[in-house]
């Protein structure tokens, strides 16, 4: 054809067009052959969608604690209380109302977390093992404590704070009582095997029981002594306890999961140890149930030179990404197993 020539006729015939379409069709993708590498094709198995469900406040530490302290504690007092006389001394009462009620705020600390989670398993194994361990440290800590008042009393005394209704007088019998939240938190790490969470335990405990100690007095003037004034002193006490564990864990922990769907969902895991395993065994330290797609074994979290690395034995996801193989968790990043979804966070540095 001669484009000088505008007479002339364009012609296009249907071999022309078959030439054109064939030419526009890319060819699709070989398959791998056997012992090359894959990066992913579209037979891989998407990750589910889960939506994100809004938490309970029932999941919450500083919740689930503080409430397993004041049951505790008032548990205690009504159980001491038949036996307790005001200013008499040899009663069986009034020699077992505080070591009791340490006693028992160390197995509803002990235990609070499993009953969460649904743990039966977990609630007898940490129950057999804190109501011991609760009952000597009651008993030595009620000592310390006692000490501890009669040397802060003979210092506000000696500044001249001479009667009971004197602020200086209710703060020594706080920072006396500090002893008592401290060894709640003791007995929370050794139940939870780690000297880290021991450590946030006995601070959040001591300053819990800082605050409830202080009001002890004040409340005692309130109600006008008696049964009413122990009870909501000691209520107070277990209460303000484990809201301090809580509060205290929370603000310094460094990493931890969060369920954003499932039947936990709202619920934290802070990761303490080096190895934290995940499945629907009772046994595994995230337990995760009524999901029969969730193995016994299911994950393992492992701390290596600061990074965590997850290594999973059933089906997982990373951000939407099967997992095939460890792989290093990324602040942000979210897991998936079953119908449970995690997102990992790192505390900023």
């Amino acid at each position: 054809m001669n484009a000088d020539d505008p007479q002339q006729v364009l012609r296009v015939t249907l071999d022309d067009v078959e030439r054109v379409a064939r030419a526009d069709i890319s060819p699709l993708p070989q398959q791998p052959s056997s012992g090359a590498k894959s990066y992913g094709n579209i037979a891989e198995p998407a990750a589910p969608v889960l939506a994100q469900q809004k938490g309970s406040i029932l999941l919450q530490a500083w919740f689930y604690l503080g409430s397993a302290g004041l049951v505790g504690s008032l548990l205690a007092w009504s159980i001491a209380e038949r036996g307790f006389v005001d200013a008499e001394r040899g009663r069986w009462g009034n020699t077992w109302m505080l070591p009791m009620i340490v006693t028992l705020m160390c197995v509803g600390f002990a235990v609070a977390e499993s009953l969460i989670e649904r743990s039966l398993k977990k609630v007898l194994t940490r129950g057999a093992l804190s109501l011991p361990l609760g009952i000597a440290f009651g008993f030595v800590f009620d000592g310390i404590a006692n000490a501890f008042y009669a040397i802060a009393l003979s210092l506000c005394k000696a500044a001249g704070a001479q009667t009971f209704r004197n602020p200086a007088v209710w703060l020594a019998r706080g920072f006396a009582w500090a002893v008592f939240g401290a060894a709640g938190g003791i007995v929370y790490g050794i139940v939870g095997r780690s000297m880290k969470k021991t450590a946030f335990g006995v601070l959040g405990g001591a300053i819990g029981a800082v605050l409830g100690g202080t009001i002890f007095d004040p409340i005692s003037f309130a109600t006008h002594g008696g049964a009413p004034s122990r009870a909501i002193g000691f209520g107070l006490l277990g209460l303000a306890t484990g809201v301090g564990m809580g509060l205290v864990e929370n603000a310094l922990k460094d990493r931890w999961l969060y369920v954003t769907a499932g039947p936990l969902a709202g619920k934290q895991f802070i990761l303490y140890k080096p190895q934290t395993t995940i499945g629907s065994d009772q046994s595994c330290d995230i337990y995760l149930f009524k999901d029969p797609q969730i193995e016994p074994d299911h994950a393992v979290l492992q701390l290596k030179a600061s990074r965590i690395y997850l290594l999973a034995k059933g089906v997982a996801y990373i951000s939407g990404q099967p997992v095939r193989g460890p792989q290093i968790l990324e602040s942000g990043a979210t897991i998936q197993m079953g119908r449970y979804s995690f997102r990992y966070q790192e505390k900023e540095r």
